[in-house]
Parts: C-alpha cells; sequence; structure tokens
C-alpha cells in the first residue's frame, strides 16, 4: 500500500481531493493511505508563527525552515520528500509510475512568496512544478500530483486499458474519444469508429495519437522517434 503526506498550512484545500473519485476509491479499497499534516503544529509560538520577512528585503513573506523539518522528521518517510515549487523541474507521467511503485511519498506545499530555501537544499529529495506558472500555494499542484500517482496503483481504474490509452503513456498525447449520439449538430463520429474493424480503429487511433503529439507537443514526437 501507498501512503501519501501531504504537509500543508490548508489541509482543507486538499481533504476533498482524497475522498472524491479514484483516489477516494483507491483509499476505500485500501490501496492508498492520505496523511494530511498540519505544518503549524510544528510551531513554538502562541502565534503558531509559520512565516517571517525575507533577508535582503522585498515584498512577501517567506515560510520558515523550522516548521518544515520537525514535520518531516516526525514522519520520518523511507520514500522521496517532494516540495511543490514554481523552480522546480516539471513533474511528469515517468515520476508518477516512478512514484506509483513506491510505499512512501510526501509532498511539502508552499505559500505564500517563498520558501526558505534550507527546505529544498536539505530537506527535499526533489523540487519539482506542475507547470510553467505561478501557484498561490503548492496545494493544488499536490492535488495534481496524488491523482496522477493514485490512478497507476494496481486497482485504481476498472482496468489496466484505461491507463494504457491514456496521454504519455506511451509517449504520445492520446487520439480524440467519440460516444453517442452518432450526429450532433452536424458534426458525425468518424466512420471508422463505427466501423467494427478493430484493426482499423487501432490503426486510426495510432495514427491520430502520432498527428496530435507531432502538432501539438513537437519536443514529445521528437523523443518519441528518437526512442521508437
Amino acid at each position: 500500500m501507498l501512503t501519501i503526506d501531504i504537509v500543508t498550512l490548508f489541509p482543507e484545500v486538499i481533504a476533498p481531493f482524497t475522498v472524491a473519485s479514484i483516489p477516494g476509491r483507491a483509499a476505500a479499497a485500501g490501496l492508498v493511505t492520505f496523511n494530511l499534516v498540519q505544518l503549524r503544529q510544528f510551531t513554538h509560538d502562541r502565534h503558531a508563527t509559520v512565516d517571517d520577512y525575507p533577508y535582503g528585503g522585498g515584498a512577501g513573506m517567506v515560510l520558515k525552515p523550522e516548521p518544515f523539518f520537525e514535520a518531516v522528521e516526525s514522519l520520518a518517510p523511507p520514500g522521496p520528500v517532494v516540495l511543490l515549487s514554481a523552480r522546480g523541474r516539471r513533474f511528469g507521467h515517468d515520476d508518477a509510475v516512478r512514484f506509483s511503485l513506491g510505499t512512501r511519498l510526501t509532498l511539502l506545499c508552499g505559500h505564500y512568496k517563498d520558501v526558505d530555501q534550507r527546505v529544498a537544499d536539505r530537506l527535499a529529495t526533489e523540487e519539482l512544478s506542475v507547470g510553467d506558472f505561478v501557484l498561490s500555494g503548492g496545494e493544488p499542484a499536490a492535488a495534481c500530483v496524488l491523482d496522477a500517482v493514485v490512478r497507476l496503483l494496481p486497482g485504481a481504474l476498472g482496468d489496466h486499458e484505461s491507463a494504457s490509452g491514456d496521454s504519455h503513456y506511451d509517449g504520445l498525447l492520446s487520439p480524440p474519444s467519440y460516444t453517442r449520439p452518432p450526429e450532433y449538430r452536424g458534426l458525425a463520429v468518424p466512420e471508422v469508429l463505427r466501423s467494427g474493424d478493430h484493426a482499423r480503429i487501432e490503426s486510426w487511433r495510432q495514427a491520430e495519437a502520432e498527428r496530435l503529439t507531432r502538432e501539438r507537443r513537437p519536443e514529445l514526437w521528437e523523443r518519441y522517434s528518437r526512442e521508437s
């Protein structure tokens, strides 16, 4: 079973993601345990202070190192400790697979202006970002990461094929999907998908996946072409 710790100032932001849809079902099935850790529990003043002004001046407040270090030390996690940060390397499918194969994953959520660099340098084992944009805190990023990881756990989805057809699973974007009705407002489902010819359908899906990847994500297409 996988345990995911989320160290955060706002556990109430993360909590709904752990009980709904696939993460919730996976938790109910005993595939994953979510451990929400309130950062303020590891402060030692009556105001439960977690931030302070940045050295060198400047706008915004910086989260102090002590609460993060003490929180993680209390957990003593044997697996990766990930600081979610706009400075981090881009989180990807390979990371989700790697985390899903472990037994423990600890996510550290920053907030306000920044997190003291010593957390990244000495506490976190890696620093990851979910995209080239800035969020108000690490909580939405943590929700993305935990969802991407949990859905890969064996038994979390109805069948393996549900995940194997997703974008990035084999290095390509996924092909378009259609359902009933066969025509809606003049837009028809491609004939090949209604043909019942499974070989033609598979060929069409592969061609569409390659086309979309080539057009929309040339860097993925380059890597796919190189590794194929």
